[in-house]
């Protein structure tokens, strides 16, 4: 066959066109791979950019948790959720329970959980028929402000100081108190020059006494705390412990330097 046929020149011609279609078929899934690889990409450097916004959110959002108050019926202890120096939850960690109490907790905290997210402060409303977990409340509710307060005070150059003083916190016990019922002891925790705890390492106890102590002593720790001094007052009908507790407490402040 000549090669100027014209046979041989539709031969040729289709197998060209058949060679420029598979050219063209093979190189398409590769365009398409590079522009998901660049699609891909353009993301992960996306939400690589808005990670630390992210990031900084979530540290401006703390907890402070309130000193534990004692109540005739039991223990009421608040904590709160801070975030850019405002209160978004307030819930209480430890409340009365058992019996009635029950009811009441469950009637009264969550009322005064929500006022303190709508009021921003301790001047709450006392929950009717839970008196005594509403006041136990609003005291642990004030010393959780009060440190949300110091906390907001102090700013990112001055943590490194703030943190000082609070390494300074020390326990402090005094000297043993002999009553005519038993011994009485007091240890006391001290930070800044202050009482942030106080609690009786020794009572009196056995028969009545148990009874004396167990009402006695949680008011008297309360009150140090409060008062800051030994000038506190004597809890009726337990006056003998009382007295033992401010002799001890007394030297264990002279120990502490207060």
């Amino acid at each position: 066959m000549k090669k100027s046929h014209p046979i041989r020149r539709v031969l040729l011609a289709s197998a060209a066109t058949v060679s420029g279609i598979v050219l063209l078929l093979s190189l398409k899934p590769a365009t398409d791979s590079s522009s998901a690889s660049a699609q891909g990409a353009a993301q992960g450097a996306a939400a690589a950019q808005e990670s630390p916004q992210g990031g900084a959110a979530a540290a401006g959002t703390s907890t402070v948790t309130g000193a534990a108050t004692q109540t005739e019926y039991g223990v009421v202890q608040v904590r709160l959720t801070v975030a850019n120096g405002k209160i978004t939850k307030a819930e209480a960690v430890q409340a009365p329970h058992g019996g009635t109490s029950d009811q009441k907790t469950a009637l009264s905290v969550p009322k005064l959980n929500q006022e303190v997210v709508a009021t921003q402060s301790a001047d709450i409303t006392s929950v009717t028929g839970a008196t005594y977990t509403s006041g136990g409340y609003k005291k642990s509710l004030q010393s959780a402000i009060d440190k949300m307060k110091a906390a907001n005070a102090a700013s990112p150059s001055q943590s490194s100081a703030a943190a000082a003083p609070a390494a300074q916190a020390k326990t402090v016990t005094g000297n043993v108190a002999t009553t005519q019922y038993g011994p009485v002891q007091v240890r006391i925790t001290v930070a800044n020059g202050k009482i942030t705890k106080a609690e009786a390492v020794q009572a009196p106890s056995g028969g009545t006494s148990d009874q004396k102590t167990a009402l006695a002593i949680p008011k008297l720790n309360q009150e140090a705390v409060a008062a800051g001094s030994a000038n506190i007052d004597s809890v009726s009908s337990a006056t003998y412990t009382s007295g033992g507790y401010k002799q001890s407490l007394q030297s264990a402040l002279d120990k502490a330097g207060g």
